[in-house]
């Protein structure tokens, strides 16, 4: 664990419908420079705890708070602005504008950043360069999620939120995915990522956190965790069975 606390949920307890939860008293920490995974079962309620964390999902108890600001319940441009990069799981670039306009969008709160910014972005994703003029429409699924990325990159976030940024990809392209979600870490990013595919998750995040019927189950070293006997048998094997099952559909 990080001595700084860059991102924290306190207990949270958040869902769609009146008087249902999908979250059950969740409470999640990433470190400053900590690249933490969340892993768990379908319905466990990974991606609500992004959500809940974007201002995306009615928090009815608990707190979310960004380097000790409580930030519960704040809209998406605020929390923008305040150092959240959130990376939608689809419909995460505009297909019909180019990867530079997608770059443009990801400061138009703050549009003198992009000068300051853009180096140091395509720095990351070098690919990136000769391609600026592209449509991101016509990109690959990795290659869109590469521009995802950076447009969230663009402002400069203390933290980044990944919402199953390998779902759909080839096994080549996941691999791609994954090295990138490290390169930005390394880069200085704090990063929570949501993964079906527990295991490669396991492989390159700091800590993480099983997630189960809304509750933070069981936490640990990545590693460590991919290696207990008691989440591989409750759930890495689920998660593997459910992982193939998509690939087969």
């Amino acid at each position: 664990m990080a001595d700084e606390i860059v991102l924290r949920t306190d207990a949270l307890h958040a869902g769609y419908l009146p008087g249902i939860n999908i979250l059950n008293g969740c409470t999640v920490e990433v470190g400053k420079g900590e690249l933490v995974g969340i892993i768990g079962p379908n319905g466990a309620g990974k991606s609500t705890l992004l959500k809940a964390i974007f201002g995306q999902v009615n928090i009815r108890s608990g707190s979310v708070t960004l380097r000790g600001e409580d930030i519960t319940g704040l809209g998406a441009d605020k929390l923008v602005t305040k150092g959240v990069g959130f990376v939608p799981q689809t419909n995460n670039v505009f297909p019909s504008l180019t990867i530079q306009e997608n770059l443009e969008m990801g400061v138009f709160q703050r549009p003198k950043l992009y000068d300051q910014r853009i180096d140091e972005v395509l720095g990351l994703f070098p690919e990136m360069k000769k391609r600026l003029k592209q449509r991101a429409g016509s990109l690959s699924g990795g290659e869109r999620q590469m521009v995802a990325m950076s447009r969230a990159l663009m402002m400069d976030p203390s933290v980044l939120l990944l919402d199953e940024p390998s779902a759909g990809l080839s096994p080549v392209r996941q691999d791609e995915t994954f090295l990138n979600v490290a390169r930005v870490n390394r880069a200085g990013v704090s990063v929570l990522i949501v993964e079906q595919n527990a295991r490669r998750a396991l492989q390159i995040c700091h800590r993480g956190y099983v997630l189960d019927q809304g509750r933070d189950a069981y936490t640990g070293r990545g590693r460590e965790l991919m290696n207990d006997p008691k989440v591989i048998e409750l759930y890495l094997g689920t998660l593997a069975a459910d992982q193939e099952a998509a690939r087969k559909s």
